[in-house]
């Protein structure tokens, strides 16, 4: 069976085409505004970002509630070694760590203003449990188009709580998401190809991992190998019970009563299984699984494609080694957290869903104490067949970019152990 379809669409860093050249022009304009100080240089360097964080915010950014700031220490450290920013990625990692570190002030400063909101109920949560290209976002997806289940949409992700006190009357956070996807898709088109979205629409809570600097939020961004290694040797606890308490504040904010389960999706959840199943002991699992050769070429393009706009230093090779390991890593704490799990948990494969579809999602269902209702069933076929779902077709790949082989990929992962 062809697991791999050859890249003919991916344009490397010094390629002549349009793409990577309007990046050059921009990061030579950049040079020459900071060289003649028409610009200020952005500072990479924690003290500067988190001054930078409390003046937007007007609120101070707590240091004492985690260890963030030891993983903001590691993180510009990698960024001004081995991620080798060109100006736009200087610019681009500037302003995702202030805008985190502000969106810190302000849900803490909202936190002390509301301790009610800590008492909001986040019960028997849906875990969408998959490495990244798996068909998470997929499933996700589906299951988000029953009213029933509660689902993050993408603004609530990256900007969790509203920048002004006058929450409801000014909640600014959904034109910060979509000014944040216009930037995003203007600076790389082939994004919006690999992992389509809206401003409203449902999307993984990546963001609140970017709020807490930790993993794949800049991972999947920068050559961070020590930030890597202390998120992946870290205890985890302490940043899942944060992210809990961000659902109970999106929540909150929305007027919610909890009723409703939570639909949750993060590929990092499966590096990090054992300490979310710690903090959602009553969660239940749907888990993604995918042929190893197919899963690790697509997650290091999807990686190529986010390194390549921001540093010209980019080694395929390297991120195929990299996520090669990711990917073995994820897989084998997946299956040991598993192991200990008594809640419910079923496996749906990537290729069951593209078969065959309904009977994929009749066999969720039933772990879920609901009836797949005939309104619910109509919406996801709508979903599947909207014309930004099937550009996914258009995202090409391939093992050997990355200077690896199907044989010393499947040596390296092993099936999982699981299936149910």
């Amino acid at each position: 069976m062809e697991l791999l379809r050859k890249d003919t669409r991916r344009v490397p860093p010094d390629s002549d085409q349009p793409f990577s050249r309007s990046h050059a022009r921009l990061n030579a304009m950049l040079d020459a505004a900071w060289r003649r100080k028409w610009l200020p240089r952005p500072v990479l360097e924690p003290d500067a970002l988190i001054a930078a964080a409390q003046s937007r915010a007007g609120r101070e950014v707590p240091e004492d509630d985690g260890d963030w700031r030891d993983r903001l220490d590691i993180l510009t450290r990698d960024l001004h070694g081995e991620a080798e920013l060109t100006p736009l990625g200087m610019v681009i990692a500037y302003g995702q760590l202030v805008a985190a570190l502000a969106n810190r002030a302000r849900m803490h400063e909202l936190w002390q203003r509301h301790p009610e909101i800590l008492d909001q109920q986040i019960r028997a949560p849906v875990i969408v449990l998959g490495q990244m290209r798996s068909g998470t976002t997929r499933m996700q997806r589906l299951l988000a188009c029953d009213p029933r289940l509660a689902h993050t949409r993408f603004f609530e992700s990256w900007n969790p709580v509203p920048a002004g006190k006058r929450l409801r009357a000014l909640d600014d956070r959904r034109l910060r998401g979509w000014l944040a996807l216009r930037a995003a898709r203007w600076l790389n088109p082939q994004f919006d190809v690999i992992h389509p979205t809206r401003t409203a629409e449902p999307d993984e809570e990546i963001g609140f991992h970017n709020i807490a600097v930790f993993g794949s939020a800049y991972e999947a961004q920068w050559r961070v190998p020590g930030f890597a290694a202390a998120c992946e040797t870290m205890d985890t606890r302490p940043v899942y019970g944060e992210f809990r308490r961000l659902l109970q504040t999106i929540a909150w904010l929305r007027g919610e009563s909890g009723g409703r389960p939570w639909i949750l999706k993060l590929p990092q959840m499966t590096q990090d299984l054992a300490s979310v199943l710690a903090i959602f002991p009553d969660a239940r699992l749907v888990c993604l699984d995918r042929p190893a050769p197919a899963l690790v070429a697509s997650s290091a393009s999807l990686v190529l494609n986010q390194m390549q706009v921001q540093s010209n230093a980019v080694d395929p090779h390297w991120i195929g080694r990299e996520w090669l390991r990711k990917v073995a890593l994820r897989r084998r704490r997946t299956d040991d957290a598993r192991a200990g799990f008594g809640g419910p948990q079923i496996d749906v494969s990537f290729d069951e869903i593209g078969a065959d579809w309904r009977a994929a999602m009749r066999k969720v269902y039933r772990i879920l104490d609901l009836p797949l209702l005939p309104e619910v069933e109509q919406r996801m076929a709508r979903y599947l067949a909207r014309k930004r779902h099937r550009r996914l077709a258009d995202h090409h790949y391939s093992l050997g970019q990355f200077g690896l082989t199907q044989a010393e990929v499947e040596a390296a992962i092993a099936p999982t152990r699981f299936v149910r």
